[in-house]
């Protein structure tokens, strides 16, 4: 009896130093892990950040820093949680990216050093932001829990959290379309409650956040907005009926206003496989280009009356259809089943001038800022794949692990990107 204890304390205190290693050794996994999330890449010491973007890889919660002239990767950073849906907005001098994650996650990044700089998570799953026009506050939409949330650009600091309460029973609703507008404003929709919020910016006596104006009722089920170039239309789909809402800020005393009324859920369903992307800004000249909900159509509209000119019947249901800077073409990507096509609309004749199908799963579209390229990120394949938009030609694969969001730094100086 006394040697089997003596073997049974043996076991346990050999058992016992077994899991004090193995507690060790994760601690050491957890320290390399984030070591290595945060540590810096080797970047140039001449890194001029105009040049500069990044690239979401969406399954592994990394950023490829990419030179867009070089067409190169020059750092990946990882550690940015869940970013299955995310998008990134960028600082005044274009050095530091604002990563939005879906679980919540806000991470500004470090271009020039390729790190994080810093990363908080704000919320229980998010879905976008923006950054305001003097560059100093960064808003975030969010799901869980309904509501918009006002940070520092500088170190993240909470400025303003704005619960998204409607109705006699003060219901939380999740926030979607957020964009940033003239006068230091931020606009978004309320998807549960049907109302789109104007924010306000101020600065003395020290920074707030003031909603100075809730337009209630604009239309069942708001999922998505987009905002002009010029900061002056902000417009929300409509995904419960027939129509879209417009908000006029040049005129706001007019309220919100239904256009294409006679379009949408209302006419016979299709089943909707993937939600329209408005935010792409597929605006050129004095037509936007919007894809229609549940339908094979792009909508042309005037933009001067807001009355539909034509629809341009495409492949499949459109997600994104995205102006280039020229204003010369309109490309579209397409939902499951249909996400390994791409096509190609001239915004003068309305035709379609070219179709590719480069592989499954094609996300996101990126132009550079004088429209010679469009990068395209190609999910299932692993790649991003540049074009040149007079050829029609492709120029060159990046590898990327599942990419989605392309987003480049000349979108530091445009209203609602």
């Amino acid at each position: 009896m006394k040697q089997h204890s003596s073997l049974y304390t043996s076991v346990n205190n050999h058992t016992r130093v077994n899991k004090s290693l193995l507690f060790i050794l994760l601690v050491l996994c957890n320290v390399f892990f984030y070591a290595s999330a945060w540590a810096d890449c080797t970047m140039p010491d001449d890194l001029p950040t105009g040049d500069l973007g990044i690239i979401i890889e969406r399954m592994d919660g990394s950023v490829l820093i990419i030179n867009t002239t070089s067409q190169s990767v020059l750092c990946e950073v990882s550690g940015l949680g869940d970013l299955s849906h995310a998008s990134a907005v960028f600082s005044r001098d274009e050095r530091y990216a604002y990563v939005f994650g879906r679980d919540g996650g806000l991470t500004k990044i470090d271009l020039l050093k390729g790190r994080i700089a810093k990363r908080i998570m704000q919320s229980g799953n998010s879905i976008g932001g923006a950054i305001s026009q003097d560059g100093q506050y960064i808003a975030v939409s969010n799901y869980t829990p309904g509501g918009v949330n006002i940070f520092s650009a500088q170190d993240l600091s909470l400025v303003a959290k704005i619960p998204a309460t409607y109705g006699d029973a003060h219901l939380q609703s999740k926030t979607v379309g957020l964009v940033d507008a003239p006068g230091n404003q931020f606009i978004f929709s309320l998807y549960d409650g049907n109302e789109i919020w104007q924010v306000q910016m101020e600065n003395t006596p020290k920074p707030a956040a003031k909603v100075i104006h809730k337009y209630k009722n604009v239309g069942k089920a708001p999922y998505d907005g987009l905002i002009s170039a010029n900061g002056r239309i902000y417009i929300a789909g409509l995904f419960g009926e027939d129509g879209l809402a417009l908000l006029d800020l040049w005129h706001p005393e007019k309220g919100v206003q239904r256009i294409l009324d006679h379009y949408g859920r209302g006419e016979k369903k299709l089943p909707v496989y993937k939600m329209p992307h408005l935010e792409g800004w597929a605006i050129a000249g004095d037509k936007a280009f919007l894809p229609a909900v549940g339908h094979h159509e792009v909508l042309v509209v005037n933009t001067e009356n807001w009355q539909e000119i034509s629809r341009v019947k495409v492949y499949s249901q459109p997600v994104f259809a995205m102006a280039s800077p020229d204003e010369r073409q309109i490309w579209v990507n397409f939902a499951f089943p249909d996400n390994n096509t791409l096509q190609v609309i001239d915004t003068e004749t309305y035709k379609i001038i070219r179709q590719f199908q480069p592989g499954k799963g094609i996300l996101h579209m990126e132009f550079t800022p004088r429209s010679e390229h469009v990068w395209v990120s190609v999910r299932d394949i692993d790649t991003v794949i540049i074009y040149d938009t007079q050829t029609m030609q492709e120029i060159k694969r990046i590898p990327a692990k599942k990419p989605s969001g392309i987003f480049f730094t000349s979108r530091a100086h445009k209203i609602g990107l």
